[in-house]
């Protein structure tokens, strides 16, 4: 049974890109477009530029990791692309978890304060 919360078919993916909006952090790129659905559907990319697949597969897994903790206070109905910025190599988790914070803040869709 496949998840209805990633992001899969390149159509997707395109439409985010072309439709979408950007946000850059020190670490992270978020893109995100509204969906019109009951819940958001996401996707983690680390290209070549990242680093080996070991470097690659970390930083999926740390972004990955720093979306679960607060996708719940995310509206629903969007599509958000994270990509990893090449910088994102051998940082530790409270690093990328604030540069992930950071971009989510300025795109609107969390509040300023502490989460």
């Amino acid at each position: 049974m496949l998840r209805n919360d990633v992001l899969r078919n390149q159509a997707d993916f395109d439409a985010v890109y072309n439709k979408g909006r950007s946000i850059g952090d020190k670490y992270v790129v978020v893109f995100y477009l509204k969906n019109h659905l009951d819940h958001n559907r996401t996707g983690f990319l680390a290209s070549k530029k990242v680093g080996n697949s070991v470097k690659r597969n970390r930083a999926r897994r740390l972004m990955r990791e720093s979306y679960r903790h607060f996708k719940d206070q995310l509206p629903t109905g969007y599509d958000v692309i994270i990509i990893a910025r090449n910088t994102i190599s051998g940082r530790s988790f409270r690093e990328v978890d604030s540069s992930i914070r950071n971009a989510f803040r300025r795109t609107g869709m969390i509040s300023g304060k502490k989460i």
